[in-house]
């Protein structure tokens, strides 16, 4: 009896603090949503009811892609991939929709975005490259990448001019034999740091790769500037392999080789 009482007094405090919640207007609510991470926590709250799940997809807080869309009226909706970049503002999160393959092809990404996948894994969201093209992405400012898989057939999946780019929870899959000598999952080219003249400020480049999954290509990753690759940790499992490494600028009076490789089998 005494346990029953205790487990209704919980359940009266939560209903009490969810509605004390809810009392809240929508733009309070909104703002609230902006400060949490988008993959989980404010995709998440979208589950929790009609009011929270159009709040948390508002455009305000994400930008969409779906190919399925019809009404391109709709705000923050876009058939692709390449109109959501080139509309999102610096510091926006674009989420991808789940189902199907988005075509992607040397698209160049010259602000500060993140860019997930909406599924509940990265192989429920493919980004396929061309064979024709030289990247799927080309990022020259800080971004994230997360969620997503990405497929090429020739060339690299990412190109790293610039920035720092932190690849989380991803796929990149390369071509198998016999081109995989031609193809990459990832390159960089950027130097270790970049001066920015008009605030006289210094910007550290480099690549973070979290729990990722590489399949095929010659290697997992090509630097052809003066970063160097460091704190591999790879994870074998029965049917692949799971990367974590940084690419980034080593002590300045260590001498930086002109290519440096990581194979991948």
């Amino acid at each position: 009896m005494e346990e029953q009482k205790r487990k209704w007094r919980r359940i009266s405090k939560i209903s009490t603090d969810f509605s004390l919640i809810n009392s809240l207007d929508d733009g309070c609510l909104m703002h609230i949503f902006s400060f949490l991470s988008p993959i989980p926590d404010r995709y998440n709250t979208a589950l929790v009811c009609h009011r929270w799940r159009f709040l948390a997809c508002h455009p305000q807080l994400w930008l969409r892609v779906d190919r399925a869309v019809k009404d391109l009226s709709l705000p923050g909706v876009y058939p692709n991939i390449e109109m959501a970049v080139y509309a999102a503002r610096p510091g926006d999160t674009i989420l991808i929709a789940a189902g199907g393959s988005h075509h992607v092809s040397n698209i160049q990404i010259e602000k500060p975005l993140c860019l997930i996948g909406a599924g509940e894994s990265p192989d429920d969201t493919t980004l396929i490259c061309s064979r024709s093209s030289d990247s799927a992405l080309e990022f020259m400012s800080t971004c994230k990448l997360a969620n997503l898989t990405v497929r090429t057939e020739l060339g690299c999946c990412l190109l790293h001019r610039s920035g720092k780019l932190t690849i989380d929870g991803c796929i990149l899959q390369c071509e198998s034999n016999p081109l995989d000598h031609l193809s990459y999952a990832i390159i960089s080219t950027a130097g270790a740091a970049e001066v920015i003249p008009s605030a006289l400020k210094t910007c550290s480049n480099g690549v973070s790769v979290l729990k990722t999954r590489i399949e095929g290509g010659a290697k997992a990753v090509l630097t052809s500037g003066t970063l160097s690759l460091q704190r591999v940790r790879v994870i074998y499992t029965r049917t692949s392999l799971f990367f974590w490494f940084e690419v980034e600028g080593s002590d300045k009076n260590t001498v930086q080789s002109a290519s440096v490789e990581l194979p991948i089998s």
